[in-house]
């Protein structure tokens, strides 16, 4: 080895370094992995120490070309890791991709979304091609000083005998194992669905033994986007979510309505609301996009469609949706209100196309009116998706319009890098209030058009990203249950649900494709 070359050696030994030693998830990334010793490193010098040459030549770029696909997996398990808190399926997420791709094009734009996409593939394919060349230049030099490279190697396996020398914990070897066992386990989980699927106790029940508990009622359920535990838990962001909550019980109770509440365990978290909303209306645990699609070409009976069989109209007001979407054919709605069919003519604030006030006042307009029949509707709301900043603010039901009023505020489609690049306190702070203005909005539709026969379920998708929940703050989200109507509420007592808007710590905990039986069988 020459000085001129001991250099681009030397940094050709650190990029392999680099990324035998990158973790796959964002609790390890600290500077005290990096100061371990990989094992693998040692295993592949053994290895050009013992192979002849011409097999040496095949094997060290293919080695490096896969140890460059293996540091692209780790980034796909950082990113998944720092947004949904889980690694990356090499089977079952690369869906998932498609709307990280629209997340950005919204929130920063068309340029924006092709330029990443663009950057991700050149910058993929520059890894292995890198890596590929820097194991076989490391190959040649470990073949130029074999006694060298022998004596070494040597040292290093004693050293790792003695305690005081740490190895890489989450190695190269343990992804790979990992993943493997992941891959096998999507592969078997398409057959494990649809026998989980073929399981419906509901599926023969006529319509006229269906909801007979709450014939008359309109029965909204509301997803809250990013509505998780820890906004009525964490310490920075409970003390704001939680005095709307007791605000708006007080509030409610004025009125004469009840309430209870409860934690659900929702199959997502930091994103992936679809899943969420499919598994809490199917009444199946659905936790990826194959689930997803396995669902959709089914006939799983829905909340949407039980009311719908039971003689309601049942409707789907969807302001996220801009584009067309067949498969809501399968939740069974008699009307679907895309964002379009709002007519709103405000601007955006950041991922949410609508305010929820003005998705709550269209629903209100366009789904009960004087004389209406009842109703069931699922409405997804959108306010208190990331990067819950810019916001909108409260308005008043008599004064939203077409939208047009929302030019006054600050808005725009925020940068999503916005939020990474924030201080993680103010980040917080904003999720609190998009959650507040979320559930004040809901408390005020209740005060202002709720009767006797208005039945009001209203829960999180999933909990926030982890930048924001903090480190193992779990799956669960609150549910909340409003009606003025006494026996409707009684219908619940064996649910062991909690007074108010906001549940104790101590209410109960259920999966969220639990309460898809949980409520036919308390309302048959």
């Amino acid at each position: 080895m020459t000085r001129s070359t001991a250099p681009v050696t030397a940094l050709a030994a650190l990029l392999v370094l680099l990324a035998l030693l990158v973790p796959g998830d964002v609790d390890s990334l600290t500077p005290a992995t990096f100061l371990r010793l990989p094992v693998e490193a040692l295993l592949g010098v053994v290895l050009v120490l013992v192979l002849p040459e011409r097999p040496r030549r095949v094997a060290a770029p293919a080695a490096g070309a896969l140890l460059g696909v293996l540091l692209i997996v780790k980034a796909l398990d950082l990113g998944f890791d720092a947004v949904l808190h889980r690694p990356f399926d090499l089977v079952l997420d690369w869906p998932l991709l498609q709307p990280a791709v629209d997340y950005v094009d919204v929130t920063a734009g068309r340029f924006a979304a092709v330029g990443a996409v663009v950057a991700a593939v050149l910058l993929a394919g520059a890894v292995i091609v890198l890596l590929a060349r820097s194991t076989s230049r490391l190959s040649r030099a470990v073949g130029r000083h074999r006694p060298t490279a022998t004596r070494a190697v040597t040292i290093a396996w004693i050293a790792l005998a003695l305690p005081v020398v740490p190895i890489a914990s989450h190695s190269t070897t343990t992804l790979v194992h990992d993943h493997a066992l992941q891959v096998r386990a999507g592969l078997r989980d398409r057959q494990d669905f649809a026998h989980e699927s073929a399981a419906d106790p509901f599926a023969g029940t006529p319509g006229a033994d269906m909801l007979t508990a709450l014939r008359g009622k309109d029965v909204v359920i509301a997803f809250v986007e990013s509505y998780g535990r820890s906004a009525v838990t964490h310490p920075d962001i409970a003390p704001h979510v939680t005095t709307a909550l007791d605000a708006g019980t007080r509030r409610l109770t004025a009125a004469g309505f009840s309430s209870r509440s409860a934690f659900l365990t929702s199959p997502t978290a930091g994103g992936g609301s679809w899943l969420a909303q499919a598994t809490l209306l199917s009444g199946l645990w659905v936790d990826n996009q194959q689930r997803y699609r396995t669902l959709l070409a089914g006939d799983r009976l829905t909340l949407g469609g039980a009311f719908r069989r039971a003689g309601w109209r049942s409707v789907g007001v969807m302001p996220g949706i801009t584009r067309a979407w067949p498969e809501g054919a399968f939740f069974d709605y008699d009307r679907i209100y895309a964002f379009d069919d709002l007519n709103y003519r405000g601007p955006r604030f950041g991922y949410a196309t609508t305010p929820d006030e003005f998705t709550m006042a269209r629903f209100q307009q366009f789904e009960r009116t004087d004389g209406h029949a009842p109703v069931m509707a699922a409405i997804p709301l959108l306010s208190s998706h990331a990067p819950w900043s810019p916001a909108p603010t409260t308005i008043g039901w008599d004064h939203l319009g077409d939208g047009s009023v929302y030019h006054s505020m600050a808005s725009g489609e925020a940068p999503a890098e916005d939020m990474f690049g924030r201080d993680p306190a103010l980040v917080r702070a904003d999720y609190a209030r998009t959650v507040q203005y979320s559930v004040d909005t809901l408390v005020s539709y209740v005060e202002t058009y709720g009767d006797d026969d208005l039945v009001l379920v209203f829960l999180g998708d999933h909990q926030p990203a982890p930048f924001v929940t903090g480190p193992d703050a779990g799956h669960d989200v609150p549910i909340t249950l409003v009606s003025r109507d006494p026996t409707v509420l009684d219908r619940t007592a064996a649910w062991g649900w909690t007074e108010g808007l906001a549940p104790s710590p101590q209410a109960p905990v259920r999966p969220m494709n639990a309460f898809r039986d949980q409520f036919l069988t308390a309302f048959r």
